[in-house]
């Protein structure tokens, strides 16, 4: 089935105007889609749908079992596609306005202790080109709590190892300056030198921009999303975390870390690129160490 023009319109500007990632826009074709065959097989069309019609959609979606963050991802995607129209003249009215987007389970994002990240990074033995570039992948995501997607673009030009900063390219191509702990620099000098990234590096690149790639794989080439998830799968496996460990894993234990240690929630959301605190705010749910030594120190009869 083709896309509406309409729909096609809104992706594009997606894309071109708001920066969203292939993966994103895959998405949200996906969900597009589905919406549509179902206005087809209802006889309706983006013209005259109205609310009611929309509510009946997203029950349709709850009743074929499709979990609840499917179901929010798919009404965001609607209410986005509605809203745009609107905006483009297409339609006078939004049917979407109104219809409230099914309540999301918060659960508690997982984070390793202090010692699970320690002997994390102690199972990267070695110095040779292969030991340092994964060593400085696993801090750089552990110290600076990014994205996976955010280390796989990183560029030479975006690590400022004298000031020790990196810059760092977000959803939506926002922009945020974070800083390297000494960890994550020292892992990334040492990766950064003639006999680390050097070794690796081809006398002739196969790809523009991978030149430029700070992480390269054995051929020479950029490091792939998927060859970051298994250097962080293969160390996660040698020490035992192999049902717990993810790329993002290491950025929940970054975030959870800053505010056991006293961290501002705002320090934190900016350090993530949370475009709200909202998002920030689940981790102090798992701050529980912070939580029991600040009671303990406060209630009167909280120690015998």
């Amino acid at each position: 089935m083709s896309l509406d023009s309409r729909a096609e319109e809104f992706l594009a500007w997606l894309g071109v105007e708001r920066g969203r990632s292939p993966r994103t826009l895959e998405a949200y074709r996906r969900d597009l889609l589905r919406y549509q065959q179902h206005l087809n097989e209802c006889s309706l069309s983006l013209d005259d749908v109205a609310e009611s019609d929309v509510i009946a959609f997203v029950k349709h979606l709850s009743d074929e079992g499709l979990a609840v963050s499917s179901v929010a991802r798919t009404l965001a995607s609607l209410r986005g596609l509605h809203r745009f129209m609107v905006t483009e003249g297409l339609r006078e009215d939004d049917p979407c306005a109104d219809v409230e987007m099914p309540g999301l389970p918060r659960g508690i994002p997982k984070a390793l202790s202090v010692q699970q990240v320690t002997s994390l990074m102690d199972a990267v033995v070695g110095d040779d080109p292969p030991a340092r570039r994964d060593r400085a992948v696993l801090e750089l995501l552990y110290g600076a709590g990014c994205r996976i997607s955010e280390a796989g673009s990183l560029a030479l030009a975006d690590v400022d190892l004298h000031d020790g900063l990196v810059r760092l390219v977000g959803k939506g191509a926002k922009e945020r300056i974070v800083p390297l702990g000494r960890c994550a620099a020292e892992a990334l000098q040492r990766w950064l030198e003639p006999a680390g990234r050097g070794c690796l590096a081809p006398e002739r690149w196969a790809r523009r921009g991978d030149a430029e790639a700070v992480f390269l794989n054995q051929r020479g080439g950029r490091l792939s999303r998927q060859g970051l998830w298994l250097i962080v799968r293969r160390y996660g496996d040698e020490v035992g975390l192999s049902s717990l460990l993810t790329p993002h894993v290491l950025r929940h234990s970054c975030a959870t870390h800053m505010l056991d240690g006293g961290a501002d929630i705002r320090i934190v959301q900016e350090i993530l690129g949370h475009a709200s605190v909202s998002t920030t705010q689940i981790y102090t749910r798992v701050s529980t160490e912070r939580l029991r030594a600040v009671y303990r120190a406060a209630h009167p009869r909280a120690v015998a």
